[in-house]
């Protein structure tokens, strides 16, 4: 029977990505918890960390621009994490990792893979790139769901999360993505030891 991982997130988008991570490495996953933005999880993690003294957890967040690097942020929010916890950053979103596969996401979105930065842990802000990269796209319907329309005061079209998650469930492979994405493969390793350590 394989490992149940449980996990905190952000939102759909990171819900998705931590479920193809959790599969990815053998293990099923469980309850996911959050699910309301960054300053929800930060409120709640004490209590995951203690809930990874029992079980398997994953906790996700996005680096975005609140520390130069991911150790800060780790050390500000949880010092001393549980042996059972995987808090993981990722550098600086996301969709810094699904960039890091050039190839699925250049065939997905209908752009050249040139297009798609070769470091995208570099970018300021990897959810401008991938929404600019739709923008490009020649497919009509990925830059009507993924662009957001004109004067409606949004940074994202209206099903950018379900393309994505699309993307994430049927395209993306995490393990061509972590060559590009450190942070991503810091991610995988650490729910591989996990799920090696699972009794």
């Amino acid at each position: 029977m394989a490992p149940i991982v449980t996990a905190a997130v952000e939102g759909p988008t990171d819900e998705a990505v931590a479920g193809r991570l959790i599969t990815h490495v053998g293990a099923e996953m469980g309850p996911v918890h959050g699910k309301q933005g960054k300053p929800h999880l930060r409120q709640h993690v004490g209590g995951y960390n203690n809930a990874a003294h029992h079980a398997p957890w994953l906790v996700l967040v996005d680096l975005d621009r609140e520390a130069g690097c991911a150790p800060p942020l780790c050390d500000a929010w949880l010092p001393a994490p549980a042996p059972g916890l995987c808090f993981r950053v990722a550098v600086r979103a996301v969709e810094a990792w699904l960039l890091a596969d050039q190839e699925a996401l250049a065939a997905f979105l209908g752009v050249a893979r040139k297009r798609i930065p070769g470091q995208p842990e570099v970018l300021d802000d990897p959810k401008s790139t991938m929404v600019n990269l739709a923008r490009t796209s020649r497919r009509k319907a990925i830059r009507e769901d993924m662009v957001p329309r004109q004067g409606s005061g949004r940074s994202v079209g209206p099903a950018y999360p379900s393309r994505l998650i699309e993307f994430i469930s049927g395209h993306w492979r995490p393990d061509v993505a972590a060559k590009r994405a450190d942070s991503l493969a810091r991610t995988i390793r650490c729910l591989r030891r996990l799920v090696e350590a699972a009794p």
